[in-house]
């Protein structure tokens, strides 16, 4: 094929149109010439079937295997790891294999879980919390504002009702503590008048929310604390959802803040504009203050007759319903799975 080709270019043909004629490329042509392979054609080597697969000349062999599998399967045994196992074996005089080894018969038989009694730790999922109406349940968290030094920050603390999703309370301190905390949460919850054993404030699993003064704060105003699990960001989205939307609103500066004076404008104008002028796509795209004061559920009926008198005006351009602008009357934070109420059996056998 090699000498194919060559006699196309000594006969004036160019080397490209040549390979493409027998369905090659320039590359494997030049590729096969520098390997030396150019008796006939070489794909059939390159595609040849792999050599067989060589056995170790130390593999163990079965009955070996199942040796230690015995023996790690032995009641003295059974609640030890590998890394405990061979030592003790030494201890007795014995040795069958090294510590891999023992974990990888171990693995290949699916006996590597947690060895002996104890489980790992269930980290269950919290209790679902349902709101249906303002100051039910609060969620808040903290997030790290980067400063004009390297690694120092500064430390915004929110506050959110998670049914009209208004931020209650903010600040932004220089560090973080469950005093500051509780100085934070304390403000909110007497500017917003939440009466005693109302109130659930759920938070992650950071030393300010589970801080002595901060719980002492919480069961002193009657207020029902919620953790997520550890590590889990989505058991606390409302709050991972605010901080995202704070971060990459244009007025987030570009630059580090360089003092806490100007941490603070910023924090107050973003809280301005979320709490009344963001049209919020979670609540129909009315405002946090406008579902936090009730006044969503008018100006929802309002669009919507507005709707129905533009399908009556103009049938032909509707294809099916107007749009849903009916508000959504409960709000959950970490839902299970849906589980039927009485007054929901009641009404489904009625």
């Amino acid at each position: 094929m090699s000498d194919w080709i060559a006699q196309a270019c000594t006969a004036g043909a160019r080397l490209a149109p040549a390979c493409a004629a027998i369905g090659l490329t320039p590359r494997t042509l030049q590729r096969w010439r520098q390997a030396g392979a150019i008796a006939g054609d070489a794909r059939r080597r390159e595609h040849r079937a792999p050599e067989a697969v060589r056995v170790p000349a130390n593999r163990l062999s079965s009955a070996e295997r199942d040796t230690l599998l015995s023996v790690a399967n032995q009641p003295e045994f059974a609640h030890l790891c590998p890394h405990q196992l061979v030592p003790a074996l030494a201890d007795q005089g014995r040795y069958l294999a090294s510590e891999s080894t023992f974990y990888r018969v171990l693995r290949a038989a699916d006996q590597l879980a947690r060895r002996g009694k104890p489980k790992a730790p269930a980290r269950a999922r919290p209790q679902p919390l349902v709101a249906t109406g303002p100051n039910q349940v609060w969620t808040w968290d903290i997030t790290y504002l980067k400063t004009t030094v390297c690694g120092i920050f500064f430390y915004l603390y929110v506050i959110m009702d998670i049914y009209s999703r208004k931020i209650v309370g903010w600040e932004v301190y220089a560090t973080q503590s469950a005093e500051l905390a509780a100085d934070v949460f304390r403000k909110a919850h007497l500017r917003e008048g939440v009466r005693a054993d109302a109130l659930v404030l759920h938070s992650d699993n950071g030393s300010p929310m589970k801080g002595a003064t901060m719980l002492a704060t919480l069961q002193r105003l009657g207020v029902v604390p919620s953790f997520s699990r550890p590590a889990v960001s989505n058991d606390n989205p409302y709050s991972e959802s605010l901080f995202s939307t704070g971060k990459g609103h244009s007025s987030f500066p570009d630059h580090p803040f360089a003092d806490l004076e100007e941490a603070r404008r910023w924090a107050q104008k973003f809280e301005r504009w979320y709490d009344t002028e963001h049209h919020h796509s979670g609540l129909k795209f009315v405002t946090p203050d406008q579902r936090h004061r009730g006044e969503d559920i008018a100006l929802l009926a309002q669009r919507h007759a507005l709707y129905q008198a533009a399908k009556a005006e103009h049938p032909e351009r509707w294809s099916g319903p107007t749009r849903n602008w009916v508000p959504a009357t409960e709000v959950l934070l970490n839902p299970g799975k849906p589980v039927k109420t009485e007054q929901q059996t009641d009404v489904t056998t009625a």
